[in-house]
């Protein structure tokens, strides 16, 4: 027997695809940033103290939180008309397996298309000194990274560097409205992560990618600003440019622990 997901003409459960691929991710950005902000007193598991956050970052949560919801409202207008201009006109199998075949596909070369842009896009923002000064060093506030200032930036470096990118890996892969549903959820999820500030035993996240909590902290200390430009899922780029910076994870006497430079 069969059991298929109940679907009505133009979405699921009435939804659009369009509308959910717009929603999903803003929705998973705040529901699972909020789950590492009930986490965040586990002091053993933290890579800055609670007290290096409160005194270490130049901006307020408050200010965060704008910063994040405006991001948000320019990415969901842009995949509003992206969605309206190119169709529901993504590659989809004539069978399951095909469709799954194609949906690995379809996220590898988001995935690939999406660091490949980040990484150059993120690197020139430190390279050049007026577009880190007036736009990048926003981001850089959060000395102390934590899990709902992911996607805290300058409203520019937001629309070039995540809009943009996620634009064209949505274009370049092919993927279907309702693909982009588990790609974008999925990115969004592995951004919170890298920037959620713990490293929890059993995380697959750590586990399976060497792009990290650990690996993005580094970039985010001032040691480590000119290395780990990568994200949100591999180090390719950084290991083939030089400036992949290795790091150990010490345990804190006070608890917790750090990542240090390993070189």
């Amino acid at each position: 027997m069969n059991i298929e997901t109940v679907e009505f003409r133009g979405g699921i459960y009435g939804v659009s695809d369009e509308l959910l691929g717009t929603i999903s991710p803003i929705v998973v950005y705040w529901v699972y940033s909020g789950l590492y902000c009930m986490l965040g007193g586990m002091e053993n598991y933290r890579l800055h103290t609670k007290k290096d956050e409160d005194e270490k970052n130049l901006v307020t949560k408050k200010e965060v939180v704008k910063g994040v919801l405006l991001q948000q409202a320019v990415q969901a207008v842009v995949a509003t008309i992206l969605f309206a201009v190119t169709g529901n006109d993504g590659e989809s199998g004539g069978n399951q397996q095909a469709s799954f075949l194609v949906l690995a596909r379809q996220f590898f070369v988001g995935m690939v298309v999406l660091d490949t842009w980040q990484y150059f896009m993120h690197r020139y923002m430190h390279q050049n000194k007026f577009l880190y000064k007036h736009i990048h060093s926003q981001h850089h506030r959060l000395v102390v990274p934590y899990a709902f200032g992911a996607l805290y930036n300058h409203p520019l470096e937001g629309l070039i560097l995540d809009t943009i990118g996620g634009a064209l890996a949505f274009l370049f892969s092919g993927m279907s409205p309702r693909a982009s549903i588990f790609f974008f959820s999925f990115a969004t999820i592995k951004t919170v992560d890298d920037h959620c500030g713990l490293w929890l035993p059993g995380n697959l996240f750590h586990i399976v990618f060497k792009n990290n909590s650990a690996y993005h902290d580094v970039h985010h200390q001032l040691y480590g600003s000119k290395y780990n430009f990568s994200q949100p899922f591999f180090v390719t780029w950084d290991r083939i440019l030089g400036t992949y910076m290795p790091y150990a994870l010490v345990k804190r006497p006070e608890g917790g622990y750090e990542a240090r430079p390993d070189k």
